[in-house]
C-alpha cells in the first residue's frame, strides 16, 4: 500500500501517512489530494488511528502553484468544494488523525493539519496563509477551521499581512496542541495515536461525530445532542468494560 508520492506504513492499528514530494515541501496536487481521499474513504479494518506527516523538513508547503489550472468560477468553486470534501473525510469521517508537523505549514497545509484531531509540532515548523499576499482567497475550509481556533480578528490580520506564526506562537493559539523537540514529533504523534487507539471505539468516534457539530448548533441543540451521546456510550459493552478496569485497578480490555 504505497505510492510515490504518498506512502502508508501500518504498523497493527496504527497507520501513518507520509506525503512524500520532497522537491517541492510537499506541496498539495490533485493527485496527492486524491490518493489521501482514497486512504480515508476505505481505511484498512484494523486501524484505528492515523499519522499524517511530510518528509524531508517539511508537513505541506500548501498548493502546488507550479501546476495551477487556470479554471473559471463554476470550475474553482468545483475544486474548492472537492477540496471541502476531503477534509470533510479526515476531520468527520470517524477515524482519529494526529498530524506530525515541521517545516512548512502553509496555506492548504494548515487546511490540511487543522482538519486533523491531534497536531504535534517541531520548533521548525511554521504557519503560514499567503493568500492575500497572492490576490487569492483561501478554497480548502480554513475560513472555517482554522478560523475557529484564530477567530475571525486575527485571521483576517494573518492573511492581510501574509504573516508566519513560529512553533511557539502556533501552539499558544492553538494551531498546535504539543511542542516537542527537533526530530520528535513523528514518535510523539504515533505515541499519541496509539494511546488514542486503546480507548473504546465507539467513544473515539462519537467524540469525532459530535463534538464539531455541536459547536455549530444553539446552545439547547449542543446540550440535547450531548445527552444523546452520552446515552449512546455510557451504555454500550465498552462503558461497562471500563468501569470494571476502574474498579479491578486494571487496563480495559474494549471490543
Amino acid at each position: 500500500m504505497s505510492n510515490p508520492i504518498l506512502t502508508i506504513e501500518i504498523d497493527d492499528d496504527i497507520a501513518t501517512l507520509t506525503m512524500n514530494r520532497p522537491d517541492k515541501r510537499n506541496a498539495m496536487c490533485d493527485e496527492l489530494l486524491a490518493d489521501i481521499d482514497g486512504f480515508f474513504r476505505a481505511p484498512p479494518e484494523q486501524v484505528k488511528a492515523v499519522v499524517l506527516t511530510g518528509t524531508a523538513g517539511h508537513f505541506c508547503s500548501g498548493l502546488d502553484l507550479s501546476e495551477h489550472v487556470a479554471r473559471d468560477a463554476e470550475g474553482t468553486m468545483r475544486h474548492s468544494r472537492g477540496w471541502h470534501e476531503v477534509m470533510d473525510r479526515i476531520q468527520s469521517g470517524g477515524l482519529p488523525v494526529v498530524s506530525a508537523l515541521f517545516g512548512a505549514v502553509i496555506g492548504g497545509g494548515l487546511e490540511l493539519a487543522t482538519a486533523t484531531h491531534v497536531r504535534v509540532a517541531e520548533p521548525t515548523a511554521f504557519f503560514q496563509l499567503p493568500e492575500g499576499r497572492r490576490g487569492i482567497f483561501v478554497g480548502g475550509g480554513a475560513s472555517v477551521r482554522v478560523g475557529r481556533i484564530l477567530g475571525a480578528d486575527r485571521m483576517t490580520e494573518m492573511m492581510l499581512t501574509g504573516r508566519k506564526y513560529s512553533a511557539e506562537e502556533g501552539l499558544s493559539l492553538g494551531l498546535a496542541h504539543y511542542l516537542v523537540g527537533e526530530g520528535e514529533a513523528l514518535d510523539e504523534a504515533r505515541a499519541l495515536a496509539r494511546r488514542i487507539a486503546s480507548n473504546a471505539p465507539l467513544s473515539n468516534y462519537i467524540m469525532i461525530q459530535a463534538l464539531t457539530r455541536i459547536e455549530d448548533m444553539s446552545r439547547a441543540d449542543g446540550l440535547f445532542t450531548e445527552s444523546l451521546c452520552a446515552a449512546i456510550t455510557q451504555t454500550s459493552p465498552d462503558a461497562l468494560e471500563g468501569l470494571a478496569a476502574f474498579l479491578e485497578k486494571r487496563s480495559p480490555k474494549f471490543r
